[in-house]
């Protein structure tokens, strides 16, 4: 065997095996590595905020999901459970508050709450009731706004069902739309015949066609913004266009709410006599709580009225009526608190100040077209970090066109709330209540167009295009 270095000359004495490791570990020294490349030297880079704020936003694409993610739940069974959902969290409620109303008055029974409650919740969607005193349309629009929110969640939920979420498919929002708006057409047709009868004559044809449009318009917009289809319906357009609807629909929302303002003003100015009107009804607590239940379901038909009156061509509150700026001339009105704000006659010099609030709301629309235009969508009032604040001033052609646009869609807007705002009560003086939606949606549409280039001309020349605070740089 030959000889190894743990164990020299084959020896089996461990004194000499650990001699001969000893020396092994004696003899070993550690070799110095040697390098000659000179230390590695790096510039300080300086991050600047502000120069990262205004580089182009690159998006960057979702991440794809595998098709077992992207399976929902079968259309039907998600537009039947959504839908039906919908009908009731509006119909309820509306029942219900009959049936206090009823058990107070001491005419108590469940199928009598339901009957009122459906023939009012059919009168919220529109439909006209034939009673003994005749026709009774005119709808609570407060009634129809959470009407139209419930479908609106349908169509959400709907499109989350069935994994058309942020897809941006234009498509499947119109299929839930459509699907939604059938069955729903179906409920209140249903609706329709089970309520029809001697006192409250329905038409199941007209209660049919209003839920239907209902359930298109209110699920539309839900399926729109759960696919996410509405941006990319945005991208297909002009910008005047997009642009122009945009601040269109802004103008028309801020004249509604100026008139609601007035309106809240006016009644609240007139809180004795709305009190008086009250306590007139000699009904005890369940009437004068059922009086004043009434009046705050038509809040939103007053506000409307009220937008209109501000326009100028005013309102009826009767046949023959005329409520308006530089006319007051009504006959004998129901005594109802939410009438008690009406104006005792027409208004005088001062009062025809009111006609400049339409133009504000026109011109807060314009001024905030030019600062969306500006900054982005979200810094319209303000830059921030990356808002591009830094960018060209927007073009006059853009501003003057959506400003042109801006008007016919306020003017659609206004004019189709005046007209759905309105309606019959009875066969008698009461059969024309409302604005003239034609008068209204024309005075819009000049006021709206005018006041939103004004307003945005204003920002363009006159307010100078505000810079981002500069951030400390970091080391």
């Amino acid at each position: 065997m030959p000889s190894t270095t743990d164990r020299p000359g084959g020896s089996e004495d461990p004194f000499a095996v650990a001699e001969a490791l000893q020396s092994v570990v004696r003899d070993t020294e550690a070799v110095p590595v040697l390098d000659d490349r000179e230390p590695e030297t790096r510039d300080t880079v300086v991050v600047d905020d502000e120069v990262l704020g205004r580089r182009e936003t690159v998006r960057v694409p979702a991440q794809r999901r595998s098709p077992e993610r992207l399976r929902g739940a079968p259309l039907p069974v998600a537009v039947a459970f959504a839908t039906i959902w919908a009908a009731l969290l509006t119909y309820l409620p509306v029942a219900a508050a009959m049936g206090l109303a009823r058990t107070l008055e001491g005419q108590g029974g469940l199928v009598g709450a339901a009957h009122a409650g459906a023939a009012a919740w059919l009168l919220g969607h529109g439909v006209a009731i034939g009673t003994s005193i005749g026709p009774l349309g005119l709808a609570p629009l407060l009634l129809t706004v959470l009407v139209l929110w419930r479908l609106n969640r349908a169509g959400l939920h709907v499109t989350r069902a069935i994994g058309a979420r942020r897809s941006g498919s234009i498509g499947s929002a119109l299929l839930v739309a459509m699907c939604v708006g059938a069955t729903y057409a179906a409920i209140g047709a249903l609706t329709a015949h089970l309520t029809d009868g001697r006192g409250t004559e329905v038409s199941t044809g007209r209660a049919a066609s209003d839920f239907l449009l209902l359930g298109l318009i209110g699920s539309l917009i839900g399926a729109l913004r759960g696919s996410d289809a509405v941006t990319t319906l945005a991208r297909r357009v002009p910008a005047a266009l997009r642009h122009g609807v945009r601040t269109g629909l802004v103008a028309g929302f801020l004249m509604v709410g100026a008139g609601a303002a007035v309106g809240g003003l006016s009644v609240a100015l007139g809180g004795g006599d709305a009190a008086k009107i009250i306590a007139a009804y000699h009904t005890g607590v369940a009437g004068q709580a059922g009086i004043t239940l009434i009046s705050v379901a038509y809040a939103a038909n007053a506000a409307i009225w009220a937008t209109a009156y501000l326009l100028g061509p005013g309102f009826a509150l009767g046949v023959g009526s005329t409520i308006s700026l530089t006319e007051f001339s009504v006959g004998d009105l129901p005594t109802l608190p939410l009438l008690a704000g009406l104006p005792n006659g027409p208004v005088g010099g001062g009062g025809t100040l009111l006609l400049a609030l339409p133009v504000i709301a026109g011109a807060v629309a314009g001024w905030g077209l030019t600062q969306r235009l500006r900054y982005g969508r979200a810094n319209a009032w303000g830059p921030g970090r990356g808002s591009g604040a830094e960018a060209p001033e927007p073009d006059w052609s853009l501003l003057i066109g959506a400003g042109l646009l801006a008007g016919p869609v306020a003017g659609l807007l206004l004019g189709s709330l005046a007209w759905c705002s309105g309606g019959p009560v009875g066969a008698g003086r009461l059969a024309e209540i409302g604005p003239a939606a034609g008068q209204v949606g024309l005075v819009a549409t000049v006021v709206a167009a005018i006041s939103v280039i004004v307003g945005a001309s204003a920002a363009r020349v006159f307010s100078t295009p505000r810079r981002p605070a500069p951030s400390k740089s970091r080391r």
